[in-house]
């Protein structure tokens, strides 16, 4: 029994997470999965285990010294440093493609997916701190950076220190106000929310995450997303009844790409132990595609 809750519990939590992204802007860079352990020194880099065809890794790392012979005569090179990062990271070398994340992070202040990628290949190499430090950093600019915030989240969570995570995002939507007066759209509250609720579930704190998700849709009643989030936990706790309106309401309110995916999670049972696929966000690929340099980064 214990283990039919552990897995609905997980498959919940995985939902509700992709809920923050769906109906928001998604920057390819942003959302980075890193499905693999990096290599140690010396090793080879294992390939992708996707579907995208195999990569030559051998073409693969003749690349990356081109960009490398680039960027010693032209450091601040961005498409370069765009080139150096994309192939390191098929070529699975996290490790590696901190050094051009950081000089982009760097050249490119207002543009933090940049940094938050650097967040994440610290996490991922082992530098919790500094993965804390790039995550703040981001935050101190751009307080209602979604990306950020749920990559420092995912952090603190990963460090089993849940409370700190929870007061993050509650003091960022205790600022909000403040914050969105000053520059306008600077937080996007209900995705705030939704991953405040994500984080509940996760602390199997139900009502908790209720109530947040009652609030969102309170103070947004046309967001779909709030919705699902609230009836998918009613769902998983067997409350059928009360989840079908809402799901009804949901499918109404969604766009048409997202419509069918919505319908096929009001049809789960409480007791399914599959995963449940992810609802289309236009989420990256486990290599991201760099965004294209601006006319005034490219150089002769």
């Amino acid at each position: 029994m214990s283990k039919k809750r552990g897995r609905w519990l997980i498959n919940l939590v995985l939902v509700l997470g992709v809920l923050v992204f769906v109906g928001v802007s998604i920057i390819p860079l942003v959302g980075m999965v890193f499905e693999q352990k990096p290599p140690s020194t010396g090793a080879t880099p294992v390939a992708s285990q996707t579907s995208q065809p195999p990569v030559n890794q051998s073409e693969l790392e003749a690349q990356a010294k081109g960009y490398e012979l680039v960027l010693q005569k032209e450091p601040e090179n961005q498409t370069a440093l765009r080139g150096l990062l994309e192939t390191r990271l098929k070529l699975r070398d996290v490790k590696g493609a901190i050094a051009p994340l950081e000089k982009l992070a760097k050249l490119n202040p207002q543009q933090s997916e940049y940094a938050v990628l650097l967040a994440q290949a610290k996490q991922k190499t082992g530098d919790s701190e500094g993965s804390a430090q790039t995550y703040r950093s981001i935050l101190t600019s751009k307080p209602g950076d979604i990306y950020a915030l749920q990559g420092l989240v995912g952090l603190l969570l990963e460090q089993n220190r849940p409370e700190a995570a929870i007061g993050l995002l509650q003091d960022t939507l205790k600022t909000a106000t403040d914050v969105n007066q000053v520059q306008p759209g600077s937080v996007d509250v209900t995705s705030v929310q939704l991953e405040l609720g994500k984080v509940y579930v996760g602390q199997n704190r139900f009502p908790e995450a209720i109530a947040i998700y009652d609030e969102a849709i309170k103070g947004n009643k046309q967001d779909f997303r709030p919705i699902v989030a609230k009836a998918y936990v009613l769902q998983q706790q067997g409350k059928t009844a009360e989840a079908k309106p809402l799901f009804d309401t949901a499918i109404a309110l969604a766009p048409a790409d997202v419509k069918d995916r919505i319908k096929q999670l009001a049809t789960q049972t409480p007791t399914s132990t599959n995963s449940p696929a992810n609802p289309p966000s236009n989420a990256p690929s486990s290599v991201p595609t760099i965004p294209p340099p601006q006319p005034d980064e490219t150089r002769d």
